[in-house]
């Protein structure tokens, strides 16, 4: 199997079970505050996405992220996030979200994200990428694509399953 095989089937596994267990988030259990510094649920997702939007499109592609094209302002968030770093976390407990929007735009950056995929060789993973916004220098196209965003993805899949389990409602789907 070729390495961007791998990958695109990874990324739809990601993307699959993330809106597997987003299916029957209401809107009050997405914007519940649990209590200590764990955000949200519905700013965990949107985090998610907005996080492979934005890394994919600005870092990898270098171009314009769909939530600030065809998705300005029709992402399904009540107030853009901050950039990277301080105010994340004031910013996470006061957003709110509107799930079927958020949902579709998710389905956009996951279409997105496949097609450009499909168009890369093994040989596009070398590719040197500018890290240095994140402390991390030049590093391989693949560090970012298979390490960095897919991580993220399934990182943050985790979190919400388990805010789900805190509210008694079931995480995982299976």
């Amino acid at each position: 199997m070729e390495a961007i095989d791998l990958l695109r089937r990874q990324y739809k596994g990601a993307h699959d079970l993330l809106e597997v267990t987003m299916n029957d988030v209401s809107e009050e259990q997405a914007h519940w505050a649990p209590t200590g510094i764990a955000n949200p649920l519905g700013a965990t997702y949107a985090h998610t996405v907005l996080a492979e939007d934005f890394l994919l499109n600005m870092r990898a592609r270098e171009a314009k992220p769909l939530s600030m094209g065809e998705f300005a302002g029709k992402a399904g968030l009540s107030e853009p996030p901050p950039p990277p770093g301080p105010g994340f976390d004031e910013w996470a407990r006061r957003v709110k979200v509107d799930l079927p929007q958020l949902r579709a735009y998710a389905r956009a950056v996951y279409k997105q994200t496949d097609d450009w995929l499909a168009t890369l060789s093994s040989a596009d993973l070398d590719k040197e990428i500018d890290m240095s916004g994140f402390g991390m220098g030049q590093q391989p196209m693949a560090t970012l694509v298979a390490g960095i965003v897919l991580q993220h993805i399934n990182n943050h899949l985790g979190e919400i399953s388990c805010l789900k389990g805190m509210q008694g409602a079931k995480g995982y789907p299976f």
